[in-house]
């Protein structure tokens, strides 16, 4: 079969630094073909020269056989490539209808066509995303929802080679399925899929072909299947990696300390229902579940954000009252939150490294004591974030490093209780790793940790036992032997399960 794009010598260099060197690459019609690697192993590098956005220093792509040169990714996208980036690429004060339309649509009278309206809400429809209204603006919906937007805005190219850089990242398994079923049905009408993805799961799911990238050289391409995760990973980072997730410490006999957080009642509106839960010092406790079942909504109330909230929160003993962001990061009651999206609630992007890290601290004083008695340089050192200089934009660090900044800035004031909102999202293996161990040893030095996430290993993998919300409510809570993937899953479904299970 002849391959739809072919790259051959393909370098790309910023500035004198290499990004990409020497690579070929062949892309087949009818299949997915995964492209995996670290953060800065040259993937995103590699989708930007496919999609138009920057062009080859070396090299030369071929589309069916022609060579092409893409000048813009309006021009990528008039032959058929068409990406996908797992940076959002839509406007926020716009609405849906006019980000997915705003770039092929022909307007009457400055509006748009019926057929047009038509086209985006079936494309919508398409990846499970029929209950977002066309009129509202995107900085309205939620993360998952700009995510569903921004394929559907890609779908209605209609491309011959789409490329999902992280397309499901902020998904849910259930809207991920619905995804992957629209994936499905391009491949079987015989176009390609470059699919760029952190999570072996979804890789396992779809890929027909898997090729590796490392350091900015393509090391191999193999058929899905023929090699096993730790040999992938291997691939990846040029080393075995012996232990993914760190090991749990064994739990010492009796009742355990005191919960240094705990829950009683904790009801808002209709998304919290009578909500009860401990976290004690040295615990990492999962919040799992189906998209919109009140995760979210509980992450925001204990740290204040919701006003309404009802029920009983107790911090170290210690019953929290009229409880704000603000008071929530005081000494007392301790408390830190890492949100979902790293880009629009956890950094400003223009700012620098070291401003960052500034940006949770109590008052400018108490950073400089920090600053000055070395804390926080031994924190970046601890997490290992890789920079130039602390004074370059947050921006220009790669996703993973952007979260380490978002974790340092919070534990720069050693929170008591730290909240997690899935602090993985879309980061490569290695920089997953360092967190896993990191919060790990957090919580052996007694930090109590609440993890909400969304990749149902990292729940089973990482944490002591999982709570798994239902309708608003405590379905399930997950230890021991019951905490296995078909557990959590069948919980999250709220169908019966035959392992050991705490009913909440």
């Amino acid at each position: 079969m002849t391959p739809l794009v072919r790259l051959r010598g393909i370098s790309k260099h910023y500035g004198g630094v290499p990004a990409l060197t020497d690579v070929d690459l062949d892309v087949y019609p009818g299949e997915v073909h995964a492209i995996l690697g670290e953060n800065g192993a040259g993937k995103s590098t590699l989708m930007k020269l496919l999609a138009g956005v920057v062009q080859p220093s070396t090299g030369h792509i071929e589309l069916n056989g022609k060579p092409i040169l893409f000048a813009s990714p309006r021009a990528a996208a008039a032959q058929g490539l068409v990406c996908m980036f797992q940076e959002l690429s839509l406007i926020p004060d716009l609405s849906v209808a006019e980000n997915m339309l705003l770039a092929h649509a022909t307007t009457r009278l400055g509006f748009f066509r019926r057929a047009q309206l038509r086209d985006a809400a079936t494309a919508l429809a398409r990846v499970g995303a029929e209950h977002v209204p066309l009129e509202v603006p995107v900085r309205a919906l939620s993360l998952a929802d700009r995510q569903l937007t921004e394929i559907a805005k890609a779908l209605m190219k209609r491309p011959r080679l789409l490329i999902l850089d992280e397309a499901t990242s902020a998904l849910t398994r259930e809207r991920a399925e619905r995804v992957f079923a629209v994936v499905r049905e391009m491949r079987a009408e015989g176009a390609a899929i470059l699919f760029i993805s952190h999570r072996f799961a979804e890789v396992d799911a779809l890929a027909d072909r898997i090729s590796v990238f490392r350091n900015g050289r393509h090391v191999e391409t193999f058929a899905a299947g023929s090699r096993s995760h730790e040999e992938i990973v291997a691939l990846m980072i040029g080393q075995r990696l012996v232990e993914f997730y760190p090991p749990r410490p064994l739990l010492p006999a009796g009742p355990g300390p005191a919960p240094m957080l705990s829950v009683r009642g904790l009801a808002w509106q209709d998304d919290i229902r009578g909500v009860d839960l401990d976290v004690r010092p040295g615990e990492i406790v999962g919040i799992g579940g189906l998209e919109g079942q009140g995760q979210q909504a509980l992450m925001l109330a204990l740290f204040g954000v919701l006003i309404g909230v009802r029920g009983e929160i107790t911090i170290a003993g210690r019953r929290v009252r009229k409880l704000t962001p603000y008071r929530a990061k005081a000494p007392w009651p301790g408390l830190a939150l890492v949100p979902q999206d790293r880009k629009s609630e956890g950094l400003i992007l223009d700012l620098s490294i070291i401003e960052n890290l500034r940006l949770a601290a109590l008052d400018r004083a108490h950073f400089s004591s920090l600053a000055n008695g070395g804390a926080v340089q031994r924190l970046i050192e601890r997490l290992g974030l890789v920079y130039r200089r602390l004074d370059d934009p947050v921006s220009t660090l790669s996703g993973g490093n952007q979260q380490k900044v978002v974790l340092a800035k919070w534990l720069l004031l050693a929170p008591r209780c730290l909240l997690l909102v899935d602090p993985t999202r879309g980061i490569d293996v290695g920089a997953k790793s360092q967190i896993y161990t990191l919060l790990r040893e957090l919580a052996g030095d007694g930090m109590a940790i609440l993890l909400q996430s969304t990749d149902q290993e990292e729940l089973v993998h990482l944490c002591d036992r999982v709570h798994v919300f239902y309708r608003g409510r405590v379905n399930a809570v997950l230890e021991g032997a019951g905490l296995a993937s078909e557990m959590l899953i069948a919980a999250c479904m709220n169908l019966p399960t035959t392992a050991t299970v705490t009913p909440a």
